[in-house]
């Protein structure tokens, strides 16, 4: 008789079944459920909302959370869970939109600063100083006074607030960089400096600016809240989450859930861009095992 040959599953070794698990631990797993439903509230929110978000009800006027109403009702009786949903598009724009412009100042101050002459490093690196210094409230309060409140001025006010941030560090990857054995030996075999620029210090000086900019995406989202809150936001109606803080602060001893529901998503959705970037920054520097 002959043998019988053993399954794959039994000359499987416990590594290569540790392979095949998922490959991320519960809080990046529950991070990344957050960012799936930001997604949708983002494409399509109206598969998420129960009701209209700007739809005006005087009869539920300041409902507590119920089963009718999850996240309760506002002053005009709107229900909040359906303002959130609505205002999760509106508030990733502010978030991005701070980051990219962000990204972009950093990119151009941090490349003059390590790779200019010496008066043009030496005016870049005072700006970068100068404004690394001026607080990013102060900023959005000078930009609300010149073209008034709103998601432009938010993505302007915050965007150049983190960008000397930003800028630091791609000035210290691009004088790290710069310096490498492969960008001496494409000098020495005649590349021209754009190709040099181009081709092998740009892709890795600026590969540390995607985790920055995932983690940065939270920090604007918060930055953007707090100066809502402020007033300097979006104008109401809009569903913008800091708006809603701003707007509920006036019946936060009446209608405590105006405060806590808009709050506790912001958290969340900080936490939930943090952990990813936190991850990703991980797995880009190997250090996940």
């Amino acid at each position: 008789m002959t043998a019988l040959s053993p399954t794959p599953a039994a000359t499987s070794s416990p590594a290569q079944r540790r392979g095949r698990r998922w490959p991320f631990p519960p809080t990046v797993t529950a991070a990344l459920v957050v960012l799936v439903v930001l997604l949708v509230a983002t494409v399509v929110p109206a598969l998420l909302a129960p009701y209209d978000p700007l739809a005006v009800n005087l009869d539920a006027t300041l409902t507590p959370p119920s089963w009718a109403h999850p996240f309760g009702t506002d002053l005009s009786g709107r229900d909040l869970l359906s303002r959130i949903i609505f205002g999760t598009r509106q508030s990733l724009a502010i978030g991005f939109g701070a980051v990219a412009l962000a990204l972009v100042l950093a990119v151009l101050l941090g490349v003059a600063a390590g790779l200019s002459g010496r008066v043009a490093q030496a005016l870049a690196n005072r700006w970068i100083d100068v404004m690394f210094a001026f607080p990013t409230i102060l900023l959005g309060l000078l930009l609300t006074s010149v073209f008034g409140p709103g998601s432009s001025t938010l993505i302007f006010a915050i965007g150049i607030g983190i960008a000397p941030g930003y800028a630091r560090i791609v000035r210290g990857q691009v004088l790290t960089v710069r310096n490498a054995p492969y960008v001496e030996a494409a000098t020495a075999l005649g590349h021209s400096r754009p190709r040099i620029l181009f081709q092998h210090i740009a892709p890795n000086a600026l590969r540390p600016m995607i985790v920055t900019a995932t983690l940065g995406i939270g920090q604007a989202i918060i930055w953007a809240s707090g100066l809502a809150y402020l007033g300097l936001g979006v104008a109401p109606p809009a569903p913008e989450w800091g708006a809603l803080l701003d707007a509920g602060r006036t019946y936060i001893t009446v209608a405590w859930w105006l405060e806590i529901f808009p709050g506790l998503i912001i958290v969340v959705v900080a936490l939930a861009f943090t952990t990813v970037g936190r991850h990703l920054g991980a797995r880009l520097e190997g250090t996940i095992r």
